[in-house]
């Protein structure tokens, strides 16, 4: 797994049970459409503990006067859709048509959860990512705007942070993320949070990983138990 770092296995599927499994042992996939299905858990691993989102002074004169507003799980196959083709680098896109169809059923089973940012009821920004018990696992966010995919990353930490869900999975360093607070883990640490958040034990999960799944679709917000904000204002 040290190089390149974090690569575990290669192959398999992106079914349902495969993904949870997945998701729940710190393991997620990336690759390209012209690849077999890569699966990683890096060391280290790149995280923000959700009541340490640092939000700088001109991201506060933002939320304070750009007038957008919050929503969550409205239109999730629509923010993934934007993560995949909003302009990448040369290397291009890693959310493949296969990706997004596994991401969107996951969604409808009510494990994946979009934050979604809006002006004047256009979508602008958003992300996407995994909910398992006290465990979120981003996955890609986008832009139309500047500042709108930290406007939806800083309404989801606060989201976790009322919920409960003390570290939000940010996998991989990132210069936009680590602006917001997020820090580097060693992997042990981060598999032995994993273990105290999904309080699930191993074995049944891997004999089941659908014993993770809600019993039924509920918004972000109401798996959480928060009261998530509706506008950016209200992030201040």
């Amino acid at each position: 797994m040290r190089e390149p770092n974090g690569l575990l296995a290669t192959g398999g599927d992106l079914t349902p049970a495969t993904l949870v499994s997945a998701y729940a042992q710190g393991i997620f996939p990336w690759f390209s459409d012209d690849e077999d299905i890569l699966w990683w858990t890096p060391c280290p691993r790149l995280v923000l503990k959700s009541g340490n989102i640092r939000v700088s002074r001109s991201m506060r004169k933002c939320l304070r006067h750009c007038d957008w507003t919050l929503r969550y799980d409205q239109t999730f196959s629509e923010v993934i859709l934007h993560c995949a083709t909003v302009a990448r680098d040369a290397d291009g896109t890693w959310i493949t048509r296969e990706m997004q169809g596994a991401y969107q059923t996951l969604h409808e089973m009510g494990v994946a959860h979009s934050v979604e940012v809006y002006e004047a009821g256009q979508l602008i920004g958003g992300l996407y990512g995994v909910l398992l018990g006290k465990m979120f696992f981003g996955e890609s966010m986008f832009s139309l705007r500047s500042n709108a995919s930290k406007v939806a990353f800083i309404a989801l930490s606060k989201a976790c942070a009322q919920g409960g869900v003390k570290l939000i999975d940010c996998q991989v360093d990132n210069p936009h993320l680590l602006s917001l607070g997020a820090t580097s883990m060693p992997r042990k640490d981060f598999e032995n949070h994993l273990r105290d958040a999904i309080k699930v034990n191993m074995d049944e999960i891997l004999s089941n990983p659908l014993c993770l799944v809600p019993t039924r679709q509920q918004t972000l917000p109401e798996r959480l138990g928060s009261v998530a904000a509706q506008a950016a204002e209200e992030l201040l």
